[in-house]
C-alpha cells in the first residue's frame, strides 16, 4: 500500500522515532523510505554569502542520515537519503508531490489546547494540512 514513504527529519530522537515507525510500515511491502533533511535557507541572503556555512550543515547532515541508517536492518527495504535547501515545509511538500511519495511519516509535538495561540505553525501541522498524500503524525 505504501510503497514510497517520505521521513523528513531534523535528527532528534522523536524524528529518529518517526524512521523507526516507517522502516517498520516499509517492511511489510518492501517499499522505500526516503530521509530527507531540509537545511533551512537565511532569509534575505544568497548562498554564496554562507556557502562555507551551509556545507558545514550539509557534513553534518549526512553523517548523521549514514549513522542512523548504517545501524538499520532493514528486511529488504531500500533507504535513500537526500538533503535539500530551502523552506522546510514547501521542500517537504514539493520533494512528496515530485517525488510521488505515498506517505510521509514525521514527527510532531503535542499542542497544548489550553493555549490555542500557540503550536498550531509547526512544520508537522502545516505538512499535514498542504499535504496531496497521507501524512503520518508521529508524538
Amino acid at each position: 500500500m505504501f510503497q514510497r514513504i517520505l521521513v523528513p527529519t531534523d535528527f532528534s530522537e522523536q524524528s529518529k522515532r518517526a524512521l523507526d515507525i516507517a522502516l517498520a510500515i516499509s517492511e511489510l511491502d518492501k517499499g522505500c523510505i526516503t530521509l530527507l533533511h531540509v537545511i533551512e535557507i537565511i532569509a534575505d541572503s544568497t548562498f554564496a554569502e554562507f556557502e562555507s556555512f551551509y556545507s558545514r550543515l550539509e557534513d553534518r547532515a549526512r553523517k548523521n542520515m549514514d549513522d542512523w541508517t548504517d545501524t538499520m536492518t532493514g528486511g529488504g527495504v531500500k533507504i535513500e537519503k537526500k538533503i535539500i535547501y530551502g523552506n522546510r515545509t514547501g521542500e517537504i511538500i514539493r520533494f512528496a508531490e515530485e517525488n510521488r511519495m505515498d506517505l510521509i511519516v514525521l514527527n510532531s509535538h503535542k499542542i497544548d489546547v489550553n493555549d490555542t495561540s500557540r503550536g498550531w505553525g509547526t512544520i508537522s501541522y502545516k505538512v499535514s494540512i498542504l499535504s496531496s498524500c497521507p501524512v503520518m503524525l508521529v508524538k
